[in-house]
This record gives structure tokens, C-alpha cells and sequence, in this order.
């Protein structure tokens, strides 16, 4: 049987909110802000074109590698948690500064710099003074660019101050978005943290209810044996063989105790599925574990359509690159009797031809028909026959005979 694959923890989408932890997140972090410095192009090419003293174009870069260096610093540090505001505040001020300076002191070309300061204010500042920073730093780059490079006024809003405005509310978003993220994570790792504590407790309690009265029995005979082995060897011999029988009994208990802690579900084995082939990018479509919902008649049978579940969508996620998988349970109706059949069916590559079963499908079907069930597997139903089909039956029938019988004749009549 195939491990379960902790797809969560490999998914390229499980880093989004979160701040760069190795060399590698730093480097795709850097990758997507960079993006965006293609509003740069305009400043860089007006001082690769020459046509300004050494001087200017010397302080001109100098102005514009503080510029960025403040933009990235903001953006790359503050976005996800802000520990020190005081930083943040001084940071974005200076990127004010600067973005005034070089947008007036050079020319029109330099007023694209406005766009990052209104990014910064959206992605950085707290959304009440975001709300306003960016209208005003809309407003400063058309009153500079007015006024200071004699940009017309319909053309610099029309173009670049709706630019600005919409890209500085959108950048809000986008930072609400990420923070929502690291609070859902957050509340999730709570959530499992919360429900191991519960299950610990859980088994603390089990175990106390199935071993405190049979201990307590054991210590009382145990006395009552020594005090009674140097005159009634007889009864002292009697109360040995009790401690024995409870002993015995005592141990039935816990080992039925952990098969039932080991034991899958299905509404488990579902609800795993649905999150397993989300991650892996696969779109999913999987019933919900209803209490309407067909279900087995025993443990065992629930067990064997439990694994039978989870070996499917381990071999989908694995090996099938499928974009979509369809989980089915249904009851139905066969010439010997009702049977409950779980399918899983993907659209991926579809078996090989000329291969055999592996240790996982011999598995299941060794499983499954230890409890009357049958395994079928096959093409899916995509096109060109692409895709796989998994079908588990377990019969409904309480009959062993009869199951054996129902699941043999498992098409449906």
C-alpha cells in the first residue's frame, strides 16, 4: 500500500502570504516584485539617453537606486507583519520624498515613480491611512506633473493618475488578501492542534474507562491473594486465577481499543481526498459523507472502501497527472443482492498497456475480498479513452454467502 503523500507541504501555492523563509522563496518573492518595477523603464531610459550633465545623471541614478531600494524594502519586509511602524513610516516617507524630488527636479518621464509610492501605500500602510494616502499621492503626482513638467492636466489623469489611483487600491486588496491567508493558516494550524489535544484526551479518557476498574480489581485481589496465601492457600489460589481472567480480559480490551483508533473511515478517507487532490491542482468532485449518504453495513467493509479510496487518489495524485477526478458512491441494486460500489475516475494518462496490477491493487483486492467485495479497474471514460477507473463493491447483505455471491455478480441488473 502506498504512503500518503503530504502534498501540502510541496505545492508551490502553500508559501502565498507567508514571509521568505530559505534562499529559494526569497528568490520567487523577488521574482514577482520585480515584475512590476517595469514602470522603471521611462526614468532609466531618460538617463541612458544622455542629454544631461554628469552631474545630473550621476545624482539622477543615485536618486533613483534609493528610490528602489526603499520601494523593495517596504514591499519585500512589511507586506506579510509589520513588528516596528516607526521603520515603516520613515521608509515611505523617504519614498515620497524622493518620488517629489526626482519627478520635479527631472522631467515628465520621472512621474511613473508616483505608481510605486501609491503600490507601497496600499500594500504597507494600514487600510484607514491607505484609504487617504493614495488619493493624495495620486493628487501630488498630477499637481507636480501640472505644474512642474507642464503636463496637460485630462491627458495625466485620464492616463497615469487613474493608473496610480487603481493600482494603489488594488494593491489593498492584494494585501488583505495575504494577511487573510496568514490568519486562515494560522487558524487552521490551531484547528489541528486543538483537535490532536481533543484526540489525546479522547484516548487518555478510553484508556482510563477500559483499564481503571480492571487495575484496580487486579491491585484489590492481589492483596486480598497475599494476605490470604499463608492460611487459605486454596482461596489465595482462586483470587491468582481471577487476576488472570482479568488480566486477559483487560487486554482484549485495549487491543480492540487501537484496531479502532487504526481503523480509516470513510467520511474520513473523503474528506482527505477532497483536500489531497485540491492541492495537487487536481479539480475534484466528491461527494459529501451525508448522513443520508449510502454507507456500509459494518466496520470492516467501510475500512476495505475506505483504503480502496485512498490507494485511488494516492495513484492520481502520483501517477495519472489528471486535471480532473470524479468520486462517486452509490448504491446498487444486482442480481444477488444490493451492493454499495465506491468509483474513482480520473481523465490522466490511463493504465499502460501490458502491465499488470501492483502491490497496491493486489493489496485492495485481497482486502476487499476478504470481506466479499470485488475490485475492478479499467480506461476511464475521457477522450480517446484516456483516464482510469477504480470501482470497489462491498456487498449490503449481512450474509457472508450471500455477499460473496452479490459482489460476483456486481454489474448492475
Amino acid at each position: 500500500m502506498n504512503e500518503p503523500l503530504d502534498i501540502e507541504d510541496r505545492h508551490p501555492l502553500h508559501s502565498f502570504g507567508q514571509p521568505a523563509t530559505d534562499r529559494r522563496a526569497a528568490r520567487a518573492k523577488a521574482g514577482w516584485i520585480g515584475i512590476w518595477l517595469v514602470f522603471m523603464a521611462a526614468p532609466v531610459k531618460d538617463l541612458a539617453d544622455g542629454g544631461r550633465s554628469t552631474a545630473a545623471t550621476v545624482l539622477g541614478s543615485l536618486g533613483l537606486a534609493a528610490f528602489v531600494a526603499c520601494y523593495l524594502t517596504l514591499v519585500f519586509r512589511y507586506t506579510t507583519r509589520v513588528l516596528t511602524w516607526c521603520w515603516v513610516y520613515v521608509t515611505y516617507a523617504a519614498l515620497v520624498l524622493l518620488a517629489a524630488a526626482l519627478s520635479t527636479w527631472m522631467d515628465s518621464a520621472w512621474l511613473g515613480l508616483w505608481v510605486y509610492v501609491a503600490v507601497s501605500a496600499g500594500a504597507v500602510l494600514p487600510m484607514g491611512q491607505a484609504l487617504w494616502v493614495v488619493p493624495a499621492v495620486t493628487g501630488a503626482m498630477v499637481a507636480i506633473g501640472v505644474y512642474a513638467q507642464g503636463v496637460g492636466a485630462a491627458d495625466l489623469v485620464t492616463g497615469l493618475g487613474v493608473t496610480t489611483f487603481l493600482v494603489g487600491f488594488a494593491m489593498t486588496g492584494v494585501r488583505h488578501l495575504i494577511r487573510t491567508t496568514v490568519q486562515l493558516r494560522q487558524a487552521r494550524a490551531t484547528v489541528a492542534q486543538l483537535a490532536a489535544n481533543e484526540e489525546r484526551l479522547r484516548l487518555a479518557r478510553d484508556l482510563h474507562d477500559l483499564l481503571g476498574h480492571s487495575l484496580s480489581l487486579i491491585t484489590l485481589k492481589s492483596e486480598l491473594a497475599g494476605r490470604m496465601l499463608p492460611d487459605h492457600p486454596d482461596r489465595a489460589a482462586q483470587q491468582v486465577a481471577d487476576i488472570e481472567q482479568v488480566s486477559r480480559q483487560a487486554l482484549v480490551d485495549v487491543r480492540e481499543a487501537v484496531t479502532g483508533y487504526r481503523r480509516l473511515t470513510l467520511p474520513g478517507q473523503l474528506a482527505g481526498a477532497r483536500t489531497a487532490l485540491t492541492a495537487a491542482g487536481v479539480e475534484a468532485t466528491i461527494p459529501l459523507a451525508a448522513p443520508e449518504a449510502p454507507h456500509a453495513p459494518d466496520e470492516e467493509r467501510e475500512a476495505a472502501l475506505a483504503w480502496a479510496l485512498r490507494e485511488a487518489v494516492t495513484n492520481v495524485v502520483r501517477h495519472s497527472g489528471a486535471s480532473h477526478c470524479t468520486v462517486t458512491l452509490t448504491r446498487r441494486q444486482t442480481l444477488a443482492g444490493p451492493v454499495l460500489e465506491l468509483a474513482v475516475e480520473d481523465d490522466g494518462v490511463g493504465p499502460a498497456a501490458g502491465t499488470g496490477h501492483g502491490n497496491g491493487l493486489t493489496g485492495l483486492t485481497e482486502r476487499l475480498e476478504a470481506v466479499g467485495g470485488v475490485l475492478e479497474v479499467g480506461s476511464g471514460g475521457g477522450r480517446k479513452g484516456r483516464g482510469f477507473r477504480l470501482a470497489a463493491r462491498v456487498p449490503l447483505t449481512a450474509d457472508p454467502a450471500a455477499a460473496a455471491a452479490a459482489t460476483a455478480l456486481g454489474s448492475p441488473a
